[in-house]
Order: structure tokens, then C-alpha cells, then sequence
């Protein structure tokens, strides 16, 4: 696919409908949930992500929160909880 037809294709999609894929593709989905939950790049890439999405919705202050947490997640001053099922009987 050429580039004039690339850009073609993604001045057709709307802003928030590409902030939305961004979104869906960096989601760490129910799979990859153990292996990645504690992968500080892919989540600080999610809530970056998904604040994109506030901010093109006029959402300032849930933005501001989840680039609050990408910040957490980069500079390690928040973890992942453990899972609840596991140690429960």
C-alpha cells in the first residue's frame, strides 16, 4: 500500500476512532494478563493510551489520571496487585 493511500485511509477515520483502535490494541487482553501485569511498558502504553482517549473526548481530568499512572508504572512507584484467586481456598 503506498503512502498517499495510507493517509488517504486514515484521514476517513476519525480522531477518536483511531485514539479508540490505539487503545484496543495496546489493552493487555484476559490472555496476557499474568505474563504482562507487571510489564511496565505495556502498562504505561495502555493508560497512555486510554487517556488519549479521554483527551479527545474532552475529558481532561480522566486523562490526567490515567497519565498519572503510566507515570507510576515508568518510574516504579506503583506495581501490580497480586490476583485475588490466587491463596484463596
Amino acid at each position: 500500500m503506498s503512502q498517499m493511500s495510507q493517509t488517504s485511509q486514515l484521514n476517513e477515520i476519525s480522531t477518536l476512532e483511531l485514539a479508540q483502535a490505539l487503545m484496543e490494541r495496546l489493552s493487555i487482553s484476559p490472555d496476557d494478563w499474568h505474563r504482562l501485569k507487571s510489564n511496565r511498558n505495556s502498562r504505561a502504553s495502555e493508560q497512555v493510551a486510554a487517556a488519549m482517549v479521554f483527551l479527545v473526548k474532552n475529558q481532561p481530568q480522566e486523562a490526567q489520571v490515567r497519565l498519572e499512572q503510566a507515570i507510576g508504572w515508568l518510574d516504579k512507584s506503583i506495581s501490580a496487585p497480586p490476583c485475588e484467586s490466587h491463596g484463596k481456598r
